[in-house]
């Protein structure tokens, strides 16, 4: 596919927002800013800093980023209410490129049950609030909380409400990960056809990953004609988490032949901005994650390192280098071949004749029966006692 035909996704990164609203992610100011800077060296589009009306503390982190950050859009969320907003423009005023993120629930279930308002009330909300951060701020987004579960009329008028009062970009947020990807695309192609001023509008969409689909669903809404995606590092965030930036950068990547998509973001930073978020946070992915987990270019099984080591791409789609991983990794244990032992010994510098390396190969089965992991250290043990067992052999 020609490269001058592809689309640009803005990638609109809330790692310091949503993700830091995980349980056990929180994180100070100097550890938020010190992220911030590395997810401007990744090349995201937009920083969503924080929630500035939730504390002091969070405040000054967002007013930090806003003035030390200059390259990305910084931008500060708020409910749909004057206190927020003119808090969020508070921290955000020191900004290069500021946007004001403004909320509200459009669902029956959350204007019931949690905000205690009428439909009418929720649209005449949504129009001063999105006014008035207009008044403070030339970028303005406003999202309708848990989107696809409100009715998709009223959800239209509520959207037609926020682009008259000046809206530039509608998230339409999958909140608690309840939409499947046919379902969701639906959405969007409704909300292009029916929104007014929508083709003067950027759409963007927010995925959770309760049901596992975030990044499927992101995909399927890039399909119907979302042009902003808005992910985190190592996909956390509440809950279950947030469609997962390394997913779906990586998936525009390695697809091009068939999405035509691409992305500022610098791909070799990935893994470095993941091991810097998990060294913040005090934890990592899971080590089968996609593109960061510790497995992702692991290999075990012997038929697997065979063609690995005769050829990666037989069972890696993308080269470790390209998100900034140093190389591959062959496993020992119980699952391993000869190739894989072999190449690992002559790495450590020993040279092994085919019988050594068949005797070699016994000793690494029956150790592996009893150890999940065998390290470097254990095949030079075994390969010095093998060696000095010759050498006597040899001598009598």
């Amino acid at each position: 596919m020609d490269p001058t035909n592809r689309t640009q996704i803005t990638i609109f990164d809330t790692t310091l927002r949503d993700g830091e609203q995980a349980p056990g992610c929180s994180m100070g100011t100097k550890d938020k800013l010190r992220l911030a800077r590395q997810l401007d060296q990744l090349g995201v589009d937009i920083i969503e800093a924080g929630f500035p009306i939730a504390s002091d503390e969070e405040f000054r982190a967002v007013r930090r980023i806003a003035a030390e950050v200059q390259r990305p859009v910084i931008a500060g969320l708020s409910r749909a209410n004057r206190q927020d907003i003119e808090r969020a423009w508070g921290a955000l005023d020191g900004a290069k490129r500021p946007r004001i993120h403004t909320f509200l629930a459009t669902s029956d279930l959350h204007l019931q049950c949690k905000l205690k308002m009428t439909r009418e009330q929720a649209l005449a909300q949504v129009g001063d609030a999105v006014s008035y951060a207009r008044t403070l701020c030339d970028d303005v987004e406003f999202s309708p909380e848990d989107a696809t579960r409100s009715d998709i009329d009223y959800l239209c008028k509520v959207l037609d409400v926020a682009v008259a009062a000046g809206a530039a970009v509608l998230n339409i947020p999958d909140t608690v990960g309840y939409a499947i990807p046919e379902e969701f695309a639906g959405m969007i192609r409704t909300i292009r056809q029916r929104v007014k001023g929508i083709e003067n509008v950027t759409i963007s969409v927010h995925c959770h990953n309760d049901l596992g689909m975030a990044v499927a669903n992101t995909l399927a809404a890039l399909g119907a004609g979302a042009r902003q995606v808005e992910c985190t590092v190592n996909g956390i965030g509440e809950r279950a988490g947030n469609a997962s930036l390394e997913e779906i950068v990586m998936l525009l990547s390695v697809r091009q032949a068939q999405l035509p998509y691409q992305t500022a973001v610098r791909t070799t930073e990935i893994y470095h901005t993941s091991c810097m978020l998990a060294e913040i946070i005090g934890f990592g992915p899971q080590p089968n994650k996609a593109i960061v987990g510790r497995n992702a270019f692991a290999h075990e099984a012997g038929i697997h390192q065979h063609g690995v080591i005769s050829n990666p791409l037989c069972y890696e789609i993308m080269t470790p280098e390209s998100v900034g991983v140093s190389g591959n990794d062959l496993v020992l244990g119980k699952h391993s071949g000869r190739h894989a032992l072999g190449k690992r010994l002559a790495e450590l510098g020993y040279s092994a004749s085919v019988p050594e390396l068949e005797s070699l190969y016994g000793q690494l089965m029956s150790l592996a029966e009893n150890k999940k992991r065998i390290y470097d250290q254990d095949l030079l043990s075994m390969a010095s006692s093998l060696s000095r067992r010759e050498t006597a052999r040899a001598a009598s």
